[in-house]
């Protein structure tokens, strides 16, 4: 695979159901870019995100990573992507340090404890990391899923609304992040409903009309 790869999007529609949500919808994204998904509720934005991580199948059009269409890539493009939809999809029961290797561990990324906990720190998880999670407020345990994105070698962050229930300092803490996944070479697609900048980076706007 390239070291810097390029996701491309050529003529994409799809549908929920029989309501055909958006169509031809090309774009690229490489290195260094930030794309915002932006578009009233309904129009598709987290149907669009499913689908350039191959979990929904476009009705027209292709989704393509380095070159090849993302479904011939299976787990090696998985392994290079990392999502993080608008639920948490963490398990109540389970510690904070067991979701995070738990669920990187489904995806193929095996993580290492010192890295998990070093990983749940950096999003300010400390002294809570073998806290089950239910006992965690709602910012709290959305760090524990943003904290997937501190382990691995995604290239790709697809990010369905990462700032939701997070305060000013975890919002601090996630433009900074973005920031350095950037910096690395790495790139990311987004919605949101709130405020995001992100130093020196000029955020790129894709709006589902």
């Amino acid at each position: 695979m390239p070291s810097n790869p390029i996701l491309e999007v050529s003529d994409l529609a799809c549908e929920r159901g029989e309501q055909r949500l958006f169509e031809d919808l090309s774009f690229a994204i490489s290195s260094g870019e930030l794309i915002r998904v932006q578009g009233e509720n309904g129009k598709g934005k987290t149907t669009l995100l499913r689908t350039l991580c191959g979990f929904v199948q476009p009705v027209q059009g292709s989704v393509r990573w380095a070159g090849r269409d993302i479904h011939e890539w299976d787990d090696l493009f998985h392994s290079q992507m990392c999502y993080l939809g608008h639920a948490n999809a963490i398990k109540d029961e389970l510690s904070a340090l067991e979701n995070l290797q738990i669920g990187a561990g489904l995806t193929g990324v095996e993580v290492a404890e010192t890295v998990a906990l070093e990983a749940l720190r950096r999003m300010g998880l400390r002294r809570r990391e073998h806290l089950p999670v239910r006992v965690l407020s709602q910012g709290q345990r959305r760090r524990v899923a943003l904290s997937r994105l501190l382990v691995g070698e995604a290239k790709l962050w697809i990010l369905d609304e990462p700032l939701t229930a997070l305060d000013v300092g975890a919002v601090e803490l996630m433009q900074e992040l973005i920031g350095e996944h950037l910096s690395k070479g790495g790139m990311a697609i987004f919605t949101t409903h709130q405020l995001l900048q992100v130093a020196g980076v000029e955020i790129r706007h894709l709006v589902l009309a």
